[in-house]
């Protein structure tokens, strides 16, 4: 008899994270793909993959997250899509329910999320400045030509430091070659700019907010064990890292499903493997309906409309045909 699973899929700008996870919140299945600036086509072959390996498996219900999340909903036909904050701190009250404060880091933004009693009660994001994020931190080990595989460890073998400029990426990168200039071994400016960024992570995005203990780092970045030594540095307490911590906010889209169709009793809206040959066609136009001016984003699948997204006073959207 197969087993009831739910989906999670979190469609980044770097990554696309895929799970399945069953009624105890286990993980049966996960994967991490990279986009490679085609996140369609790689949602296709990472759902294939899924397929390939999913065995005796049964989806029950679906959900989708991440800045990919609506156009990911319409392929899977997702039971709920819901936003990055609300996944990831739904996956790590799950797993650490006395946690207080949320300290994520992806591909491209990061996140501080602040938890009372289980619930978000305050949070911020940065997607404007990529300083800090997985992204900066790939382009620095291709630069000084350190497998990032290997950044956390050489950070951690350093036995002093030296100060980055970790607040922009431009002056963080100057900086670093004016270091390497002066002679500073390659693992003393690594772990200064792990120790940088995390101070730019704290002063931007924790500033004014009460960050209290039990932590949680989760993203991609809590791979690298610079990083997390220096939030350990910085802050002065012990940061958990959750085993999945890649696939959180997949982990949390999933439970998000399961509880919907929990509370509704309503059939799954989830496609299979229909999504593997559902085709999508992108475009935007300006509305000139008001001074807003808002950038339309318009996608057929066959000829038909079947998501609009972008106008803020909703004249558009209410076109949305739900795909079946």
């Amino acid at each position: 008899m197969n087993k009831d699973v739910c989906l999670g899929i979190d469609v980044g700008s770097v990554s696309i994270n895929i799970v399945l996870v069953d009624r105890d919140n286990e993980v049966l299945f996960s994967s991490y793909t990279r986009t490679e600036g085609q996140p369609l086509p790689s949602v296709r072959r990472a759902l294939a993959d899924m397929f390939d390996n999913m065995g005796g498996l049964n989806i029950v219900a679906a959900g989708a997250t991440g800045s990919g999340r609506q156009l990911a909903g319409l392929l899977i036909g997702a039971d709920v899509v819901k936003n990055e904050i609300t996944a990831h701190a739904t996956a790590t009250v799950t797993y650490h329910p006395d946690v207080r404060t949320i300290f994520e880091i992806g591909g491209q933004d990061s996140k501080i999320i602040v938890i009372r009693n289980q619930m978000v009660t305050d949070f911020a994001m940065n997607t404007i400045c990529a300083a800090g994020t997985g992204s900066f931190l790939d382009h620095q080990a291709e630069r000084l030509k350190v497998p990032i595989q290997e950044f956390g460890d050489l950070a951690l073998s350093a036995t002093s430091s030296v100060r980055i400029a970790g607040r922009c990426t431009v002056f963080a990168e100057s900086d670093m070659i004016a270091k390497q200039q002066y002679g500073f071994s390659k693992a003393e400016i690594i772990r200064g700019l792990c120790e940088a960024l995390v101070r730019n992570y704290i002063n931007n995005l924790g500033r004014g907010r009460e960050m209290l203990p039990p932590f949680v780092f989760q993203g991609g970045v809590a791979c690298n064990k610079g990083i997390a030594a220096a939030f350990k540095q910085e802050i002065g307490q012990d940061v958990i890292i959750p085993r999945h911590f890649t696939v959180m906010g997949a982990i949390g889209a999933a439970i998000l499903a399961r509880e919907q169709a929990d509370l509704t009793g309503k059939p799954t809206t989830y496609r299979g493997k229909k999504a593997l040959a559902t085709e999508f066609n992108p475009s935007s136009f300006a509305c000139n309906g008001c001074p807003n001016v808002c950038e339309v984003v318009k996608v057929t699948m066959d000829g038909e409309v079947v998501a609009i997204w972008g106008d803020k006073c909703g004249k558009w959207a209410s076109s949305l045909v739900p795909v079946v």
